[in-house]
Order: structure tokens, then sequence, then C-alpha cells
């Protein structure tokens, strides 16, 4: 019979810490006696009291209740609803020590997961306003009866409950002010306890929302949907099942966003994965694109290309680009954009690039530059291919600094590689998520 596991008392009342740094989840990081210890709301060098909230066997986690000795960095948190809603991690620090502080996680876990370090740090990407940048979202949706509410918004920091927002502002503000209009349309509908949650999409424009709904919504629900739709400027779609069973409530739309130092437009479905801050979007195409330095002899494999974002750039520049994705819907808008914007020497391919690859055109091929662009999860299963294929520069899109380390640290130790640079994008302001680009160069070559 297995042991039943017992939870770890942990000490009651208030307790002092010294914080000497930031976790990678945005917590204070303090060493009480033997033991780490996790604390929400502390930031480094602060001197602060905080209660206990969970202990384990290698580390401790408690909430700030006080602070004694305040951080320089140290700001109000813009957001009435800081102290509970889960969305961010990070208002009550300045937005510049924010990015400094993804910047030090980054170069730490480059050194000590993967034992290598860049050549140069790449000065950070930032916005010119760290609020309402956040133009894709997923907001819970729950008919809460002893409120007797319909609530919307992000979860809970710490639980699965739904937070009571009025206001979000890291939301677009076409969304981010309007999240009590939306939960009151909803809660006259007869299906208010059947939607569980809404996708945000939007373009450079127009404002996207996708319900997920679990049972079909009446006439009556559709008209109070549409009704919402007109006064606050959305275009609303359904979902009833996974992704393909989305359809538009009313006319569809045709989303496309612009890449304007370069002349594209591309287009995209609502739940398509985009990125969510278009302005450093736009920073990160063009510092990928200076990275490679390309030119018309260049042909360039783009891994992880969804929708072209990378790739239709990339063809402005080099002579041949090949794009290569595992969703054949990204694939096939992929496409679409190429068309759109008449660019004819681009292949695109579909292809899980986590599992064996069968023999396709563009691994018969040999290409002199790379951009990937994984999800969080890394590319180790393809790095081998790098140098197969004669790839001798390679830019590194990482939205986990922990897989971007690991992936380093076999592209320098096993393949051949130098890190040439590396540096953060701030993609998420306020939450603890780190975005980094990375240049690889194959050892023996030199940099143009």
């Amino acid at each position: 019979m297995a042991r039943r596991r017992t939870r770890q008392r942990f000490p009651e009342g208030e307790h002092q810490a010294e914080i000497h740094a930031l976790s990678h989840d945005g917590r204070g990081v303090a060493r009480i006696g033997e033991k780490t210890t996790f604390i929400h709301g502390a930031l480094p060098n602060e001197t602060v009291l905080f209660r206990y909230t969970a202990s384990q066997r290698h580390h401790d986690e408690g909430q700030l209740t006080q602070v004694l000795n305040a951080s320089s960095e140290r700001v109000e948190p813009a957001c009435p609803h800081y102290a509970i809603c889960g969305g961010c991690a990070l208002q009550h620090m300045e937005s510049h020590a924010q990015i400094l502080a993804k910047q030090t996680i980054l170069m730490d876990n480059l050194t000590r997961i993967g034992q290598v370090e860049p050549q140069q740090i790449l000065p950070p990407l930032t916005n010119p306003t760290p609020w309402g940048y956040r133009r894709k979202a997923r907001l819970g949706v729950k008919y809460v009866a002893p409120k007797g509410k319909v609530l919307v918004g992000f979860r809970e920091r710490g639980n699965h409950f739904i937070a009571d927002l009025t206001t979000c502002p890291v939301l677009h503000p076409k969304v981010g002010e309007k999240l009590t209009t939306i939960a009151a349309c909803i809660d006259q509908l007869s299906l208010r306890d059947k939607i569980p949650q809404i996708e945000v999409a939007m373009d450079d424009e127009q404002c996207v929302l996708v319900l997920r709904v679990l049972a079909p919504p009446t006439e009556h629900d559709q008209q109070q949907l549409l009704a919402l739709a007109e006064a606050c400027g959305y275009i609303l779609y359904l979902q009833p099942a996974g992704p393909d069973s989305t359809y538009p409530l009313g006319a569809g739309i045709d989303l496309q966003y612009q890449l304007p130092n370069h002349h594209i437009t591309l287009g995209f479905m609502p739940n398509d994965f985009t990125q969510v801050n278009t302005e450093i979007n736009r920073q990160m195409v063009d510092r990928a694109l200076t990275l490679l330095d390309l030119n018309t002899q260049d042909k360039v494999l783009d891994l992880f290309c969804g929708i072209g974002n990378f790739t239709l750039p990339l063809a402005q520049y080099a002579g041949y680009v090949a794009g290569v994705e595992g969703d054949s819907g990204l694939i096939e808008r992929a496409r679409e954009n190429a068309k759109r914007n008449q660019r004819d020497n681009i292949d695109f391919y579909t292809a899980n690039l986590y599992e064996t690859l069968e023999p396709a055109n563009w691994l018969r091929q040999s290409f002199n530059k790379a951009l990937i662009d994984p999800p969080r999860s890394g590319a180790q299963q393809i790095l081998h291919l790098l140098p197969q294929l004669g790839v001798e520069r390679l830019v590194y899109i990482s939205c986990y600094p922990g897989t971007l380390a690991r992936d380093a640290g076999e592209l320098v130790h096993q393949q051949g590689y130098r890190l040439v640079s590396a540096g953060v994008m701030d993609m998420f302001p306020h939450t603890a998520h780190v975005e980094s680009i990375a240049l690889f160069e194959r050892v023996g070559k030199t940099l143009s």
C-alpha cells in the first residue's frame, strides 16, 4: 500500500526576510535557514515581512505582508485588481527594472543550464508604453450564483477561480475597459453558465471575440450578442467544440496585421497563433533580419513558421525561403499570405517537427541560414538537422529561457555552433514571461 503523502506544516505569524533575487515566476527569493523561500510581492534588495503559504521539502512559499526597506525599483501597481488577479506578476516593479530582471534571468539560465555565455548581450526591445498591449488573450468566464453575476477575466493568483475584474490595463482598451459590459451581456443569456472562456483576437484595428459555447444559443441569445458586438465594435465567433468548429455569428472577417517596415500584410484566423504584442513583434522581426544579415544569395530555413510572420520578411531579402510548420491550417494561411504579398521565392511544408520526419523536399536541400521560433518546449528534437542542412547562421526566438538555455548548450557543445549574441524582448510587460532572441554561428565561420 502506497504511503500517504503528508502536508508539511509551516510557521504561523509574520516573519522577516532579506530578498536577494527574483525567481523565474516573479517572486522574491530569500534564504531562511537551510531552505529557499519564494515570496510573492517582494523584490530584490528589500527587507520584508511575510506569511508562509506553503512548505515543500526543498523550498517554502510566502506572501508579502509589509515592506520594511523598499527597493528603489518598487512602484504602486496601476491595476486595482493586482492583489488578486493572476494575469500579472510584476506590476509592483518599475517597467525598465522588469526587463533588466528578465535579462538577468535569461543570462542565468544560459550559464546554469546550457553552460554557455553570449559574446554580446543585445539591448532589450521595449514598448513605448507597457499598458494596453495585449491583442491576444484567453479569458475565463464563470456564472457565480452567490454573487449573482457573470465574471469575465483572468484567474485569481494561486487558484482556478475567475477574478472579479472591472478593468484590465494590460489588455487592449477595446476589451480591457469593457469587461463588465461583456459580463453583463453574457449574464442575460440562457447559456450564461455554458460559456467557459472567451478568446480575444485583434489585428491592427478590429477585435474578434470567440465564445466557447457548451450549448446552442437561442435566437434571443444571438440577438443579445449581436447587440453587444454593434455597441462595442466587436466581431463575434462561436466555438461549440474544437478550434475547427469556430464560426462567425453574423458576418465573418479577414483579420490582418501589418509589418510596415517591410510593406507586408499578414492575414490570420481568430484561432491562429499570433504574437500578443504588435509593437514588439515588429521590432522582433526587424532584429531577426538584422542578425541574419540577408542577401539574395541566401537560402533560409524557417522552422515553426506559423502563418509566415518571419517567412515573408525573410523572403523580401533572401533568395529563397522554406517554411515548415506542423499545423496544416497555419500552412494554408502562410501560402495565402505569400500570394497576398506576391512572393514566389517561398515554399511551405507541413511537418510535425517533434516526430520522426518523413523524407521531404526541404530535407533534401541545403540552407546557409535559419530561423526557429519553437513553442515553450523548445527545439531539441531538430537541432541535429541544422549542421546537416548546412546552416551557418541561426536566429533562435524563444518564449521560455529554460529550453533556450538547454538547446543553446546542445548547439554549442554538440552541434558545432557558438553563441554570438542574446537578449530579451518585452513581449509581456508586468508578467514574469521572458521572450528572448539569440544568434548562433557555426564555428569556423565569421560574421560578415
